[in-house]
């Protein structure tokens, strides 16, 4: 043998070497990706997707010493109207508009106003503190109306009817167009005892501008306080049938007034959930 011939066995014997050290270094690992797919897959929990993970979540159930929920049965929710109704004040709650009028012989019993006008006297006491509350702040609260008589009632209908008439309107379309400006008889609040206007004595108009005079502000922030609510609010005029007027207060009684304020609710809806109860 050459020496050429030598060094080229010599060359292929050295190659043998290398090539076995590689492929076992491709079985080790390939041992150690199976050892470890192996260990994984025992030990290991399952992969769960979203999906499977809602209906697991969905599925749980509350310990028994969790806290209970904040919100409350429906029937505790309802509660607060029978206690109304059955409360001292329930006479308070007594619903007048265009579908519930007072019968002909309503007669409350009244007291008179410094300015000489009247309303019930279970009305009068509470009125008077809370116009007081409000000039102690320094503001000028006026009442401009409060009990009307249901014959004068029946006067002022008669006369804008009458005045219709003279327009040249039927007797019946007259009647019928007299009512979106006058109450009929006893239809109004006014006739109850329970309601009066009060109006700022810096404006003394009867329209939307009323509601941003200060006594009006302070009247719808504190009347609940003395047991009055905002009978006709901005938002309600499908409900209560009567547009908004920020300067007519209703004599509910104190408890009545918070619930109804706290439920944002008019006498309207409180009785129709009464009914619904």
């Amino acid at each position: 043998m050459n020496r050429r011939g030598s060094y080229q066995f010599y060359r292929q014997r050295r190659r043998h070497p290398i090539i076995w050290v590689a492929a076992l270094l491709l079985a080790a690992t390939a041992c150690l990706f199976a050892a470890a797919y192996f260990l994984g897959a025992r030990f290991l929990p399952p992969a769960h997707s979203q999906a499977d993970a809602e209906p697991a979540f969905a599925e749980q159930t509350t310990p028994d010493d969790a806290p209970l929920p904040t919100h409350t049965p429906a029937a505790s929710q309802d509660a607060w109207i029978t206690e109304l109704l059955s409360g001292t004040e329930a006479w308070a709650l007594v619903l007048v508009n265009s579908d519930n009028a007072l019968p002909d012989g309503h007669d409350p019993s009244l007291e008179t106003l410094a300015n000489g006008l009247q309303v019930d006297v279970r009305a009068a006491g509470p009125l008077t503190a809370m116009l007081n509350a409000a000039r102690a702040e320094g503001l000028s609260p006026i009442v401009c109306s409060a009990y009307r008589p249901i014959s004068y009632q029946r006067t002022l209908f008669a006369a804008k009817a009458a005045e219709l008439q003279g327009m040249g309107l039927t007797p019946e379309r007259a009647d019928e167009e007299a009512r979106r400006h006058v109450a009929y008889p006893g239809t109004s609040e006014h006739n109850l005892g329970l309601a009066v206007d009060i109006v700022s004595s810096d404006y003394q108009l009867l329209d939307n501008a009323q509601a941003f005079t200060p006594e009006a502000i302070w009247l719808a922030k504190h009347a609940a306080e003395y047991g009055f609510i905002l009978r006709y609010p901005v938002g309600k005029e499908a409900v209560t049938g009567v547009i908004y007027e920020p300067w007519h207060f209703r004599y509910v009684g104190v408890e009545a007034a918070r619930a109804l304020e706290a439920n944002g609710l008019t006498l309207e809806e409180f009785w129709e959930a009464a009914l619904l109860h």
